[in-house]
């Protein structure tokens, strides 16, 4: 086991939670108590470590990785295709910052959009990652299409102003969850901040999409967490929220 462990870069303890989580067993434990690992397992484990440089959890790894119709070819081509598409977002980070300093030489001018493309670019191709597949089935890609230009051709303020509209929405939701009624005054508002917050990146709105959106955020678990890291239930408190908010529950 030590073996193996020194050879992914990762401890044995790691290894040993990889057993009782059950997502990677040893191919027989010797008469010592040691556990031994073979070829299967060793490519396993790489399958795992790819799975976890993409940000996937163990749960998710397991449940992946346990489906009777795991290819584990066209799983290392799917990582191969990510690697690709992060070393794209590294090029373009890395141009952004060359032109940075070339701009800070006096050598070019940048403009503000231009600053932050690099990081702009990012956080599209991460929420593509995430949520790409899901949310084009339920919108369809013209609308993430033009949800992402419009999020490329933001300013630094325009991006500063979003980011502050959605902590305040999370503080007034979280305020109004400590009395949970999804009705109050305070959650309509929590509500009606989702809403604007949602209006930077739709070309237009409508009650019917926001009452799905919200919906989605208790549907799908990546979602979930997003809400609930700041208080289990949130999500479905917005969710509901939202639903009185657009008329849904009339």
């Amino acid at each position: 086991m030590q073996k193996l462990a020194e050879l992914a870069g990762i401890s044995t303890r790691t290894l040993r939670y990889y057993d009782e989580f059950g997502i990677l067993k040893p191919a027989r434990i010797n008469s010592s108590g040691y556990r031994i690992y073979g070829r299967t397992e060793v490519d396993l484990l790489q399958q795992i470590l790819f799975y976890r440089e993409l940000g996937l959890s163990l749960e998710r790894i397991k449940a992946i990785m346990t489906e009777p119709s795991f290819d584990g070819a066209k799983a290392l081509r799917e990582h191969h295709d990510k690697l690709l598409e992060k070393r794209q977002q590294l090029d373009l980070l890395i141009a952004n910052v060359e032109k940075t300093l070339a701009q800070k030489e006096g050598r070019i001018s940048m403009s503000d959009t231009e600053k932050f493309e690099g990081f702009k670019q990012k956080l599209v191709d991460d929420n593509e990652k995430k949520y790409g597949q899901e949310i084009r089935e339920k919108y369809g890609d013209d609308t993430i299409n033009q949800s992402n230009q419009k999020l490329k051709g933001m300013t630094e303020e325009q991006y500063a102003a979003i980011q502050q509209l959605e902590e305040e929405m999370f503080e007034t939701l979280l305020q109004a969850m400590e009395h949970g009624d999804p009705a109050s005054v305070l959650a309509q508002k929590s509500a009606d901040l989702h809403r604007e917050w949602l209006s930077f990146y739709w070309n237009s709105y409508s009650k019917e999409a926001h009452a799905g959106v919200a919906q989605l955020y208790v549907d799908d678990e990546r979602f979930t967490e997003y809400y609930d890291k700041r208080r289990p239930g949130l999500a479905a408190f917005l969710r509901d929220a939202v639903h009185v908010y657009t008329g849904k529950n009339a």
